[in-house]
């Protein structure tokens, strides 16, 4: 079955948010290496530095579109709040659903600025649930999964960073 990765997936550990990421985003593309073909390789490898935004995937489009709009609902509520005009910070033009709308704003309401970002990834990880759906062995899965890691390594940065020395670095 060409595009269709069972025994690569299998063996992958499930991933849950909040949870210490299993291994590296290098490591997991180091588990791919032999086991996909180099076009999936490439395009998950440009995903994760964001530069494949206009690819014909159909589901890093669909990542891509929910990721943009939901910057631009903040960039919005933020605009606003400074009295300046967002268009110029607006990229795209896609349809806002309701939902992304709501999210922005209950992200830009919590007092925390971390448990807001904390908020905010963890619709992206109910989205990229949404985009998995109906995608167990194939490269769907591969870039749902790979995105998902990334938001895991991302939080295990944050938790793991030296905060009293960056309150310093801050206050000097």
């Amino acid at each position: 079955m060409a595009g269709f990765y069972i025994y690569l997936i299998s063996s992958l550990p499930m991933l849950q948010f909040g949870a210490k990421p299993p291994f590296s985003f290098a490591r997991f593309i180091n588990i791919c290496q032999d086991k996909i073909p180099g076009a999936d390789l490439d395009l998950i490898k440009l995903m994760a530095e964001g530069r494949s935004h206009e690819s014909v995937q159909a589901t890093l489009k669909q990542w891509f579109a929910f990721d943009r709009v939901l910057r631009n609902e903040l960039v919005k509520i933020r605009a606003i709040r400074k009295h300046i005009d967002p268009l110029k910070y607006i990229r795209g033009d896609e349809y806002v659903e309701p939902h992304i709308a709501h999210i922005a704003m209950n992200a830009h309401r919590n007092p925390s600025i971390l448990e807001a970002e904390k908020t905010l990834d963890r619709d992206r990880w109910n989205a990229l649930d949404e985009l998995a759906a109906g995608h167990y062995f194939d490269l769907d899965f591969l870039i749902v999964y790979a995105l998902k890691l990334l938001i895991l390594e991302r939080w295990e940065r944050i938790n793991s960073a030296d905060k009293s020395r960056l309150l310093q670095e801050v206050l000097n």
